[in-house]
């Protein structure tokens, strides 16, 4: 059985990340979409809030395991005898970075890594930067799914600006 990881903070799910979990889920047989859990950073929504809408925004997808994991990532993939790691890049300047960690998890555990291009619809498109606009009550309901985008306008009341706070289609 071919399995592969898709790991992040997640935090929140975005279309881009949906991009890459659909694309990689039609090229193994199991992806696991593991939580990054860092003590060290405090995201906007726990762990637990992120494994839950990842598991409903990928819920049409059979082969798709939602997880959390701390530490090293290969020791995550050496517990699950996972062997590639996807990784989705948006510019080059990601691509730097990603080149770094997959030869160190290749020196490590023999761990291979498949990056893939973003869809250009996401290329800009952040975790952080998703957060920043819906805090200032932008419409950040292009970039996430539905469910994620109540849960943003729900955990952060909008601040400055004259503008009516944007809320999710429907509320």
């Amino acid at each position: 059985m071919k399995r592969a990881v898709c790991p992040g903070s997640f935090d929140p799910v975005t279309n881009g990340h949906l991009d890459i979990i659909s694309r990689a889920a039609r090229l193994y047989d199991e992806l696991y979409v593991a939580v990054l859990v860092n003590q060290s950073k405090a995201g906007l929504f726990t762990p637990d809030e992120r494994i839950e809408m990842l598991r409903e925004v990928t819920a049409e997808y059979p082969n798709v395991r939602v997880d959390t994991f701390r530490g090293l990532l290969v020791d995550y993939c050496r517990a699950h005898q996972i062997g590639v790691v996807v990784k989705g890049l948006r510019a080059v300047s990601d691509f730097d970075y990603e080149l770094q960690m997959a030869q160190m998890n290749y020196g490590l555990a023999g761990i291979e890594t498949l990056f893939m291009p973003t869809n250009p619809l996401y290329s800009f498109l952040s975790s952080s930067l998703v957060k920043d606009v819906a805090r200032w009550g932008g419409d950040v309901s292009d970039h996430v799914p539905k469910t994620v985008g109540r849960r943003l306008a729900e955990r952060l009341p909008p601040r400055g600006g004259d503008s009516a706070p944007w809320r999710p289609e429907g509320e």
